[in-house]
This record gives structure tokens, sequence and C-alpha cells, in this order.
């Protein structure tokens, strides 16, 4: 082949370099981010979970929504003791005859559900408020953040103590009581990285080729703020998880056909004082393992995510 024929490297469509130095950035980020002992071991926890949590009508003994199958004779059993249906109840059984494991992971389904479904549903709506906030500015800016500061201002377990009392019990009600407890931190989040790309070159190049707002918002601004909202979800899908275990455990959550962990913690708390702690202990620790996993991913994802908090 001769020189005139040869590919010249430099000669190489630019396109295909943005492929390739995605892969790079994502290899490096996945990394730094094995790189932590605590890390991995968090994703491992919460990888584990959610298995346990997919699986449940395959590895539970029993369905504790299915009340025909609960038999009162097998309530407040100790861990290892057998059921009357001949399979052992090896985290024994709450104050109605539930199987604790069956019940923590059938509840284990639910707090993922809540807790991913309100994260996804706020982090859309925080997203676009932050954008339209930090884009536009002025008045519309100062109207949405006073909003965002008066949300804020409220206790979160008040207002969706509040919200669920209006609206009822159910699955559906919970996840829109956290979606507007939520939404105010990826606002503040967005506007405040939004506020800085707004005032940036490519912006400007943007706007002067024409583009619509909507476009420059989301194809060109969005992009850019991800990195601390992927945090902020993290946070706030263990905020929501125990927010919605503290709902269940006073009463205003999810009915009791329908255990979640902090149903099930709920149960066992007037028997604890009998000696009978079981109830609920193994619940709590589900809950409490699913949060501290969640959490140790957030913080190392706040690392990798921002260089200059690496230690």
């Amino acid at each position: 082949m001769s020189d005139a024929t040869r590919p010249n490297p430099a000669q190489a469509p630019k396109g295909a370099e943005a492929p390739k130095k995605a892969k790079g950035e994502f290899a490096r980020f996945v990394a730094r981010f094995l790189e932590d002992r605590v890390a991995l071991f968090g994703l491992a926890l919460i990888s584990i979970i959610v298995l346990l949590a997919l699986f449940a009508p395959l590895i539970a003994p029993q369905n504790p929504y299915d009340l025909a199958r609960v038999d009162i004779m097998d309530s407040r059993q100790p861990p290892g003791a057998k059921a009357l249906e001949g399979f052992t109840m090896w985290l024994g059984s709450d104050g109605v005859g539930r199987d604790l494991w069956s019940g923590i992971l059938y509840g284990l389904r639910i707090s993922l559900v809540v807790g991913l479904a309100s994260g996804m549903i706020a982090a859309c709506l925080g997203l676009c408020v932050g954008l339209i906030a930090a884009y536009f500015g002025g008045r519309i800016e100062n109207v949405i953040m006073r909003i965002v500061d008066l949300q804020l201002s409220l206790p979160s377990v008040l207002v969706a103590l509040i919200l669920v009392a209006l609206l009822g019990k159910g699955v559906d009600k919970i996840i829109l009581a956290l979606v507007v407890v939520q939404w105010a931190y990826y606002a503040r989040t967005v506007r405040g990285s939004a506020l800085v790309e707004r005032r940036k070159e490519y912006v400007e190049a943007a706007r002067s080729l024409g583009l619509s707002h909507t476009r420059t918002m989301l194809r060109h601004i969005l992009p850019n703020c991800l990195a601390p909202v992927i945090v902020i979800a993290t946070v706030q899908t263990a905020h929501a998880i125990s927010l919605e275990a503290t709902l269940s455990f006073l009463g205003v959550g999810l009915p009791q056909t329908e255990p979640s962990l902090g149903v099930l913690i709920s149960n066992g708390f007037q028997y604890m004082l009998s000696g009978k702690y079981w109830i609920s202990f193994f619940p709590g620790v589900a809950l409490l393992l699913t949060i501290v996993g969640i959490n140790l991913v957030g913080d190392r994802l706040r690392d990798v995510l921002n260089p200059r908090l690496e230690k």
C-alpha cells in the first residue's frame, strides 16, 4: 500500500474520539471507586439486599401478604421454631404469626421501591425547577427559591406525616408524600451548579446559535450538573427508606396487611419488655444495613465525583 492510499490517523473522524473518551472516563471512575474497601463493602451489601428483595417470592417460605397462610397459632415464636406448615422460622415470628424472614424479604421490596421511585420522581421535578430558576433568573428565580426555602425550613417527618394522614395509607400515597418532601433538595443543588455553568462560554455560544431554551438547558447545562445530583440521590434514597419506616412505625404508612420494615418493627415494639426482642430486632437490623450500605456507596461517590474531597 502506497503512502497516498495509507489511512492517516490524524484524519480519523473526531466523532469517534468521544466514545473512547467517555469509556476512558468511566473506567477511571470505576477504578477510583473500587479503591475504597469500605465502599466495596457497601456496594456488596446493597447488591445482596437487592437480590434478596427481587427473589423474595422464591426464597421466602411464606407469603406474608397471604392471610390465608398466616396462622395465629404461630405468633411470637422464637427464632428456630417450627411453623404449623412445617418450615423453620429461622428469625421467629411476629405477633400475628408471620414468619419474620419472609416479612423482612417482602418488606425490603417495599422499602427499595418507595426509596427509588420517590427519589427518581423528586429528582426529575427538582432538576426541572432548579434549571429553570438558574437559567432565567430574576423574578422567576426569586419565587422558586423562596418556595424551596420554605419547603426546606419545615421538618421532613412532620410534612410527610401530615400528607400521609390526609391522603391515606398505601405505597402510592407514601411515594407522593416523599416526593413533596425531597424535591427541594434536588432543586437547590441543581440551581447552584447551573448558576456556575450558565456563566460559561459554551452557554453563550449556544444562545448565539439560536438554540431553544429547552435544548440549551437539557443538552448543554444539565449534563454538567449531574455529578452532585447523583450524590444527593443516594443520600435521599436512604432518607426516603428511613422516612417510610418511620411513617409505618407511627401507623400512618402501610396497612398491617402489607408489612414493611417499619410495620414489622412497630408490631414488635409492644413485646420488647416481655423478652420477645426478635420481632423488632431483626427488621431493625435489616433496615439499618440497607441505610448503611446506601450511605457508604454515596460517600464514596461524593469523593470520586469531587476530587477535592479525596483523602
